[in-house]
């Protein structure tokens, strides 16, 4: 094996650039499965849940400052309910990081440690709970169970995101990408940018994309089935997190 070269902390010990290449394609994938999932989300919550995002908080304080502009509570109660949805699951996430990573620093085989596995879990049980009140509410929630869905939609994208940190990417994000696409405009213009990360993060803005496309497919003519594809997004990266990855030579 060749010489190995200071990287980015992934997990408790592990750096991103001194583990296997099968290992950082993996960690690819999955990021790219849980951007797919997270523009299916947003969309299925900006059509069918008051008009907001469940992660991009930028956008939702901006809307914030809409809603006092024009006195609209609606607005404004929406976007307050998915910022304090999302510090929840930001919340959340870190506590059972810490406990998990307290307790074990084992990675079970996984291309993953054990905190950011059990944070995924979390958060596929958070989507999963929200596609059954989908799915009691026909698609198309009101009152309170719309803020129910849209609190537990959104404390799921903080979850994501708390766990996506913890995998050793380099300002990187599978929930809020304009920082990705920041990255991506000033490696083009500055010479001797290092383009190792561009696959990565051309692959994640594709992904939102046609997450947030298939999404609206979907919610325009099969609305049932919408949270189907932030659990498969989720449910992917975690199922490529177990696949051994074998060691380069």
């Amino acid at each position: 094996m060749g010489a190995r070269r200071p990287g980015r902390t992934i997990g408790p010990c592990r750096t991103l650039d001194v583990i296997p290449r099968s290992r950082q394609q993996l960690l690819t994938l999955i990021a790219i499965a849980l951007t797919f999932g997270s523009g299916a989300n947003d969309v299925a919550a900006f059509t069918r849940l008051g008009g907001v995002f469940t992660s991009v908080m930028t956008g939702n304080i901006v809307f914030f400052g809409l809603a006092v502009a024009e006195r609209s509570v609606s607005l404004a109660s929406h976007t307050a309910v998915s910022v304090a949805g999302y510090i929840g699951g930001v919340a959340v996430a870190t506590w059972v990081s810490y406990g998990v990573r307290k307790r074990s620093s084992s990675t079970g085989g996984s291309v993953l440690p054990g905190h950011v596995r059990w944070t995924l879990l979390a958060e596929l049980a958070l989507l999963a709970g929200g596609a059954v009140g989908w799915e009691i509410t026909g698609a198309r929630p009101h009152g309170g169970a719309e803020f129910a869905l849209l609190a537990v939609a959104a404390a799921a994208m903080g979850m994501q995101s708390a766990a996506v940190s913890e995998m050793g990417f380099r300002n990187f994000s599978t929930t809020f990408l304009t920082g990705t696409l920041t990255w991506l405009v000033s490696s083009v213009v500055r010479p001797g940018e290092d383009a190792s990360d561009w696959p990565r993060r051309v692959s994640a803005l594709i992904a939102l994309a046609a997450g947030a496309c298939l999404s609206g497919f979907l919610v325009a003519n099969a609305d049932r089935v919408v949270p189907v594809l932030a659990l498969a997004g989720v449910g992917t990266g975690l199922v490529l997190s177990m696949r051994a990855a074998h060691e380069d030579d």
